[in-house]
């Protein structure tokens, strides 16, 4: 009896400890524990990006060109990570990573009714796992 209580305890422990390590700023515990609460809520300021987000960046407010042909798609939001929108809202732009011999793991995907003054981006570096709002 005793072993089975104790065996409880430990558990209550470590699942209010994994809680409240989830309740905190950590965003990698936020996306597993809440795998459907936006990860867009956590911004990332544009002067943070890597050099290549930056340019992205630029070229998507410039209208390209673009390096890619998929650049400038429509980012289905099929993870549901970023806020719900009608399909056709959102476009997904490849952020270069220097040294991969194909597109990489990092976008940055903007909606808004005009592609070249949306009304938000979000940078993601995991290939859609999360996504951070840029802030200017």
């Amino acid at each position: 009896m005793m072993r089975t209580a104790a065996s409880h305890a430990v558990r209550s422990v470590l699942v209010v400890s994994l809680l409240s390590f989830a309740l905190s700023g950590a965003d990698e515990a936020r996306a597993w524990w809440f795998p459907n609460r936006s990860a867009a809520a956590h911004s990332v300021a544009l002067a943070d990006l890597p050099s290549q987000g930056r340019e992205t960046y630029r070229l998507i407010f410039q209208g390209g060109p673009f390096p890619h042909d998929k650049d400038g798609s429509v980012f289905g939001n099929r993870e549901r990570q970023l806020p719900a929108q009608k399909r056709g809202y959102y476009h997904e732009y490849t952020v270069e990573t220097p040294g991969s011999r194909d597109r990489g793991a990092r976008r940055i995907v903007c909606g808004g009714r005009e592609r070249t003054r949306p009304e938000a981006c979000y940078y993601t570096s995991d290939h859609y796992s999360s996504f951070r709002k840029i802030v200017e």
